[in-house]
């Protein structure tokens, strides 16, 4: 940004450059994975459940970074095509319990190495020396998302400080 406060070229803006990277990685997601009918939020999805099989909606909104009501959205989504199911729990009657279906499991398994090969070539984009630097670079953000999340309103939106930083 200029002294003025202005931003003078897109390409020294943080969120620009993010939200090109995000293009980036979405249209290398959708090259490898498309043929498999899985969004990348959907993979997501699938991917948290797989790792932590029963994981309450709550959990896995906190494992995701996915907000409450899109989450809700896409589990109900997945359980209608047969990739999920969902139970409530002994312990909560409350809180649900999340498990991959046998299709869940193999479209997992049919899209998870496109997505590998996604992540891979947006390394690529990367140079070699710099890519361990990035990936914490961005482990730092998502961090503060989370952080951002944990003192923000039940709703999952963030409140910036009088002088603009988050919360």
């Amino acid at each position: 940004m200029s002294p003025s406060g202005e931003i003078k070229d897109l390409n020294k803006s943080p969120y620009h450059l993010l939200r090109r990277a995000w293009q980036y990685a979405g249209d290398l997601y959708a090259e490898e994975v498309g043929d498999t009918g899985l969004t990348h939020r959907q993979f997501t999805v699938l991917l948290a459940v797989a790792q932590n099989e029963g994981a309450s909606q709550t959990d896995l909104v906190t494992l995701t970074g996915i907000d409450r009501s899109t989450l809700a959205d896409l589990v109900g989504r997945l359980i209608k095509r047969g990739l999920l199911q969902r139970k409530r729990t002994k312990e909560d009657a409350r809180a649900n319990s999340i498990k991959l279906s046998a299709a869940g499991r193999r479209a997992l398994k049919t899209a998870q190495p496109g997505a590998m090969s996604a992540d891979k070539k947006l390394l690529r984009a990367v140079p070699t020396d710099k890519r361990k630097e990035f990936l914490s670079a961005l482990v730092c953000i998502s961090d503060a998302l989370q952080d951002a999340s944990d003192d923000g309103p039940a709703n999952g939106t963030h409140k910036a400080n009088g002088d603009g930083r988050h919360k």
